[in-house]
């Protein structure tokens, strides 16, 4: 008899986890790498949010917290989804957790059943599949296209909802594509939902902040009211505030599945971090200067990073709307010939090859679901980001 679940059978280790390991392997043994695999902003956390937690660490706040989160950050997340989003929420209708995985792994437990569907466009974050498939659901992957600007449209949504379609996944600003989609685009979708009142919505709003030029961001609810019921609205402070580390993730939405979440969270970790906790809560409701200044320096490496890549031989990079990815296609060096003189097949070989000739890590599309493409972070200085498009530019040219 086999020891270990057979769940694992049907799961995946995160593209994006093995790539940041692979390149920091690599510096170890000495080699040049520059590792644009992690989506992790490179700033440091706020000097006002790190004094929150000194001051949170010195008042005793160190003690087990309520498994939803203490009242003030649940208070700070109604407050914030009222100011941001025009959207109503009760305090006790939002649950906090250690990160935004945490929230949706909480989401699925508590509702999946094994045959029930969850809809998810593609390219996607590679964690929801599986997260899906290990609560006992089934991942449903419909393409985008790149003519598209990898957005879904209700055409294709209708498509493939089912009498067991469970959830539809929505993350805007996407991961891996910077995809963003506007208020406009966005009905469209919900149009479609309306029709489907068995289909509840998962919104992931991790990257709200992170969008450029003139772009307004929207969240499903906001768009359309209707759906209120029948929505989870999830969000964090990691991207925004560049509190990766620190592990907080938040809902709001319907009391039942709330409540639900809550004993799920009850029974595996309890409440998140009390000192990443107090944290978040001044991260919220405290000075948003930090907010905009840093997503004026990640237009600016989008800008770079698009316009470089552009001008590499068989490569074509769409200008995201969002978050601090690019998703590049490399659909023009497949079937070409590495300098290792090995045969360019898939974008997995693209991005193998690259590593070893180069040193430049980035990520597979084939992981997200969609390929021939690459995803690549630039939440990394304009010097690294420089030297590894030339790079990427040179080792282009250089296949044959």
């Amino acid at each position: 008899m086999a020891f270990l679940a057979d769940a694992l059978s049907r799961v995946k280790p995160s593209a994006t986890i093995a790539v940041s390991q692979k390149a920091r392997d690599l510096k170890a043994k000495g080699r040049d790498v520059i590792g644009l695999g992690a989506g992790e902003p490179d700033f440091d956390t706020p000097d006002n949010v790190k004094q929150a937690a000194i001051d949170a660490i010195n008042r005793g706040e160190t003690k087990y917290t309520p498994v939803s989160g203490i009242p003030e950050l649940r208070k700070a997340i109604a407050a914030k989804f009222k100011r941001e989003n025009g959207l109503d929420y009760d305090w006790q209708q939002t649950i906090v957790g250690t990160g935004g995985k945490q929230i949706l792994f909480n989401a699925f437990m508590a509702t999946l059943n094994p045959g029930d569907e969850v809809v998810i466009p593609a390219p996607y974050w590679v964690s929801y599949p599986e997260m899906v498939a290990l609560c006992g659901g089934t991942p449903v992957s419909i393409a985008t296209k790149q003519e598209n600007n990898f957005k879904l449209t209700a055409e294709e949504l209708e498509s493939v909802i089912t009498p067991k379609t469970k959830w539809f996944i929505f993350n805007s600003p996407s991961n891996p594509t910077g995809a963003a989609y506007s208020a406009a685009e966005l009905k469209a979708l919900t149009d479609v939902l309306l029709k489907h009142p068995h289909v509840w919505i998962l919104t992931d709003d991790m990257y709200e902040h992170l969008t450029f030029g003139d772009f307004k961001f929207a969240t499903p609810v906001e768009v359309e009211p209707k759906l209120y019921d029948r929505t989870l609205t999830m969000n964090g402070v990691s991207k925004a505030y560049a509190m990766t580390g620190w592990r907080i993730g938040y809902a709001a939405g319907p009391i039942q599945l709330i409540k639900a979440m809550d004993m799920i969270q009850g029974q595996q970790t309890s409440g998140a971090s009390s000192i990443a906790q107090w944290a978040a809560v001044e991260a919220l409701n405290g000075p948003q200067d930090f907010v905009t200044r840093n997503k004026a320096i990640f237009e600016g490496r989008r800008d770079l990073v698009v316009s470089m890549l552009n001008q590499a031989t068989g490569i074509v990079c769409p200008k995201p709307e969002g978050a601090f990815y690019v998703y590049p296609s490399c659909a023009g060096l497949i079937c070409k010939t590495a300098p290792s003189g090995k045969v360019i097949e898939t974008d997995e070989d693209f991005v193998s090859e690259l590593l070893e000739s180069e040193g430049v890590a980035v990520v597979h599309g084939s992981a997200f679901g969609l390929g021939p493409n690459f995803r690549i972070s630039y939440a990394t200085s304009e010097e690294l980001l420089e030297e590894a498009c030339k790079r990427i530019q040179r080792f282009a040219g250089a296949c044959k």
